[in-house]
């Protein structure tokens, strides 16, 4: 945790030992500056922070005694604290116990042991200081963990010109070259180095920056303990075997190793220190791959906020990071307005209450999509890591005034093509336009990476793709197949007007002959889309999900719209109002969807089975492998898969007949239902695999509504009533014990049934691992995610190697 716990430095300092130390080091400027840093330290971490004081900013004892120094330095024309005589630091130290016996009412300790027994006490209490308390909450450490107390005897970097404290790491933590950087202080101690009271020294030439370009190096200055300290360098790396984050303290001349640690590093330079050291045989494959985290893997594929400018504003808002990376752009409240501004070049940034499938173009078209509702499942959520673009949804303090398109949040007003900024990674918001930085490696770098993970991994990674450019995506990164392709995608977007336009006329149609004649106009839409999909996946499985969501989701709301459906039906508008609210449903997403629209209307499957085996067979001929997987979606009888899946060897016998093709393919279910789990051996009788539908097999089993539950579970999650959004990493005690019963009930029926995951689970680490343990054939995630969800699969088998690779 570094940084986050708590440090004091020349403990033991009283008006009995500083005439000896000044004895023994015939200097009194170092003993006096050494003795007014400990009063500072000690007044803060043990007198204030430690007794749990709490003071209003910049009001802390440690402000007050910097001011103090500040007016001395002031006083003496110094422009910095070294250039104060002993006689200050003396004076200056006098000044100090008599503030801090103002400010804090206690009089600063003049006894050594007590020094020590109340800087062990403090340093144990920082363990759940609010700064520790937030880290660990991040980088998920136990608080029960505790934390040890090291007491160790001084060196000092303070003693003089000839004396310096400095950190260094043995590579460089932001890009992971291979070379040695650092940066010093002369005649200072540590917390100097990283305080910004002077700037440090480079310790070499490739540790210079900009504020350091004039000054001279450690190599320079100190070149005997700069050749030490390089060769230290060396042995530690070779015996640690990864990049070390190390302290040094030079003691007139003498250099001591003051501690060392593994450095902390981004993504970029995760990946390439993981490359360069198994390269340079410093660490094998397995090592090196559980050393990059998915959070570091999911930097290089993302632009990101630079983190400089984010340390310098707070947010006005905060909701659930949805979308990763960093994103800006100027303020529309509409889908179509987003379209339009970005037609003119303007870059926007969608602002809702909430999206919906309408939305998809604007949401395509913006930068990044902040909404006031949703959890990290809902519409917005789903389809921004869909596609690697930058989401905030579940902002609790978004306010929309649509009439005069003002957006109110954290105290500020903003009007439309106002400017804000995004960190979908931490699910912030900020005003105006914030600086951003490429955090993406070359694909060379990162694909070097995944051939390692790809030669370790059981788990195969295939993505949910709807489109010719995500599977484009997907599997450049990696994906093996397509896992979930949702067939009704299609009607949504850029160039979707007709097909929606044939789609609705289909819903809306009364009769078997008018919806055969509209599915008959939908056909050759749906055929070449699937055609386009296919050939990007040439060679590997492709999971078409049949048609899925309630019917009155593709129902215009727009007067113009309807009018227009009705006259192409030749029939009233009346008419057709009725007919569209005959569709609604009080409960449709437990109404008539998915498989219950097959049974129902048989053609609506068959036309999908026939436009999936025309694509097919019409790419079969043109030389191009293609191997389509048919999911039956919504299922919880056996007897509707046994329905649905006699239909669709019908259609392939025609097509195949007429088209003189024999292709192979698979008919299989998503499960979705807590039913279909219970009943998954009756079902893998008639079906060749399974894929867990988690979104809403988690909703059933929890009865939580996705897109609602973002009210409470942050509530739930908070107060430990349940320990992850089940939404976001599957729920290993309830849903999970669903899978196991799922896979073991399967696979007793069907031996050889192929099993996945398509919910958005598939690409989190610690879902990735759960389906790893529970012997599934793959995951199925977003296309941005499939790295992540490579990595993972790789450190599961790390940790858990299975045989069946």
């Amino acid at each position: 945790m570094p940084g986050m716990m708590e440090t004091i430095l020349n403990c033991g300092l009283t008006s009995e030992t500083i005439p000896g130390l000044i004895e023994l080091t015939k200097n009194p400027r170092f003993v006096y500056d050494s003795y007014r840093r400990l009063i500072m330290m000690y007044a803060d971490v043990v007198m204030e922070k430690a007794a749990g004081i709490e003071v209003e900013d910049n009001r802390g004892v440690r402000k007050q005694l910097e001011h103090l120094m500040e007016n001395m330095k002031k006083a003496r024309g110094a422009k910095a604290d070294t250039d104060l005589s002993a006689d200050d630091l003396k004076t200056l130290a006098e000044q100090f116990k008599a503030k801090v016996k103002e400010v804090i009412g206690k009089e600063f300790p003049d006894n050594h042991m007590d020094q020590l027994w109340g800087s062990i006490g403090a340093v144990f209490a920082s363990w759940m200081g609010n700064k520790a308390v937030q880290y660990r909450k991040i980088e998920g450490i136990p608080a029960e963990w505790g934390t040890a107390v090291n007491v160790q005897s001084m060196v000092f970097g303070n003693m003089g010109d000839a004396s310096a404290t400095g950190v260094a790491f043995t590579r460089n933590p932001g890009t992971g070259e291979n070379y040695f950087y650092g940066e010093f202080l002369e005649n200072a101690q540590g917390e100097d180095v990283v305080a910004g009271i002077r700037t440090p020294h480079p310790i070499n030439e490739p540790s210079r920056s900009d504020q350091s370009r004039t000054l001279k190096s450690m190599e320079q200055m100190m070149p005997a303990c700069y050749k030490e300290l390089a060769g230290i360098r060396a042995k530690l790396e070779k015996h640690y075997r990864d990049m070390l984050d190390i302290e040094f303290t030079v003691e007139n001349g003498k250099l001591y190793m003051l501690q060392c640690r593994v450095g902390k590093r981004n993504g970029p330079a995760a990946v390439r220190m993981a490359i360069d050291m198994h390269k340079e045989r410093l660490a094998t494959k397995e090592e090196v791959v559980m050393r990059v985290t998915p959070s570091q893997l999911d930097e290089l594929l993302h632009p990101i906020i630079d983190p400089k400018a984010e340390g310098k504003i707070k947010p006005i808002g905060k909701g659930l990071p949805a979308g990763p990376g960093g994103a800006r752009g100027q303020i529309v409240f509409t889908a179509a307005d987003a379209v339009k501004w970005q037609k003119d070049g303007k870059k926007v940034i969608l602002v809702r209450e909430e999206t919906n499938p309408e939305d998809v173009e604007g949401m395509r078209a913006a930068e990044a999509i902040l909404t006031a509702r949703g959890g990290m499942t809902s519409h917005a959520a789903l389809v921004a890591r869909g596609w690697g673009k930058c989401c905030v949804v579940g902002c609790a303090g978004v306010e929309i005034e649509h009439g005069s398109k003002v957006l109110h949040l954290g105290g500020e007003t903003l009007k439309e093509g106002d400017w804000i900024s995004l960190n979908g990674s931490k699910g912030l918001v900020y005003k105006g336009q914030m600086d951003m930085i490429d955090a993406s490696e070359s694909l060379g770098t990162l694909g070097e990476f995944l051939k390692l993970c790809n030669s370790i991994r059981a788990l195969k990674v295939w993505t949910n793709a709807d489109t010719p450019a995500d599977s484009t995506v997907a599997r450049k990164f990696g994906a093996e197949g397509i896992g979930l392709f949702r067939i009704e995608h299609m009607f949504y977007g850029k160039g979707s007007d007709q097909a929606l336009f044939q789609l609705r006329k289909m819903i809306m149609s009364k009769t078997l002959e008018e919806r055969k004649a509209a599915l008959n106009d939908l056909f050759p839409f749906m055929k070449n889309d699937l055609k386009a999909t296919f050939k990007v996946m040439e060679g590997m499985h492709v999971t078409v999900r049949l048609m899925d969501p309630p019917l009155h989701e593709f129902v215009p709301h727009q007067k113009e719209k309807l009018e227009e459906l009705g006259k192409s039906l030749g029939i009233s508008f009346d008419e057709l109002e009725a007919r569209a609210t005959a569709l609604r449903e009080s409960n449709p997403m437990m109404g008539h969807r998915g498989v219950r629209l097959g049974v129902t209307y048989p053609e609506i499957t068959e036309m999908q089975a026939r436009a999936i085996f025309e694509a097919a067979a019409e790419l079969h001929k043109e030389g191009v492998k293609v191997y389509p997987d048919i999911m039956i979606p919504v299922v919880s009888l056996e007897n509707e898969v046994k329905h649905q899946t006699e239909l669709i060897h019908k259609v392939y016998s025609e097509v195949s007949k007429a088209k003189g093709v024999k292709l192979t393919y698979m008919v299989g279910t998503m499960i979705e239902i807590p039913r279909a789990c219970l009943i998954a051996g009756k079902l893998a009788e008639t079906m060749q695999f399974f894929s867990f539908g988690t979104n809403d097999l988690t909703q059933m089993t929890f009865g939580y509504s996705r897109d609602d539950s973002g009210y409470f579970l942050k509530e739930y999650t908070d107060k430990g009533i349940i320990p992850v959004d089940p939404f976001q990493t599957i729920d290993q005690t309830g849903v999970g014990e669903l899978i196991k019963i799922t896979v073991e009930r399967g696979r007793k029926t069907r031996k050889d049934l192929k099993i996945g995951i398509c919910g958005e689970q598939g690409g989190e680490p610690a879902s990735v691992e759960f389906c790893h343990k529970a012997g599934l054939n793959y995951v199925s995630c977003s296309p941005f995610r499939v790295p992540i969800a490579i990595l993972s699969a790789a450190q599961s088998q790390i940790r858990a190697p299975r045989k069946n690779k």
